[in-house]
């Protein structure tokens, strides 16, 4: 297991934030478009993960609602998977939530993403919806898990 490096960033790397997703996920987004998502929402955390001081992976979120944090998007440069590093992401901001007094962390994924549903699985989320996603033709498993156990 990697012993990556998790620091909480401000909006001023968002460059980075916007680059590493780039690198993960399809089809790109630009800044502007990220930065749109944020607009008039709530306590908006990024996270980076760092090996060597190269950056490898992120977190997004930002409060759903009062008492429930959102986790936006979390991803790891592929050649850096399977090293524990979204777990130790996730984790980092279960503890921001949980220090900032919310109740419960949600998250959705495709359910082709197999692997994420998993190690959300083993992180103690439970699977508590499912929708349709017309845009990309596939369910969406929505998972909370409770930050006061």
């Amino acid at each position: 297991m990697a012993d990556a490096i998790i620091d909480l960033v401000g909006p001023e790397e968002l460059p980075l934030v916007g680059d590493l997703y780039n690198k993960i996920f399809r089809p790109t987004r630009d800044l502007a478009d990220i930065r749109q998502r944020f607009r008039g929402c709530h306590n908006v955390v990024m996270l980076v993960a760092r090996l060597n001081d190269k950056p490898v992976g992120f977190f997004v979120g930002f409060e759903l609602k009062p008492g429930v944090f959102f986790a936006w998007f979390c991803g790891v440069i592929p050649e850096m998977r399977r090293q524990g590093i979204a777990s130790q992401l996730t984790e980092a901001a279960q503890s921001w939530a949980k220090l900032h007094d919310y109740e419960t962390i949600r998250f959705e994924c495709q359910n082709q993403h197999r692997p994420l549903l998993h190690m959300a699985l083993n992180l103690g989320y439970d699977i508590v919806g499912i929708r349709w996603d017309s845009d990309h033709g596939d369910n969406v498993v929505v998972l909370e898990k409770s930050l006061h156990d």
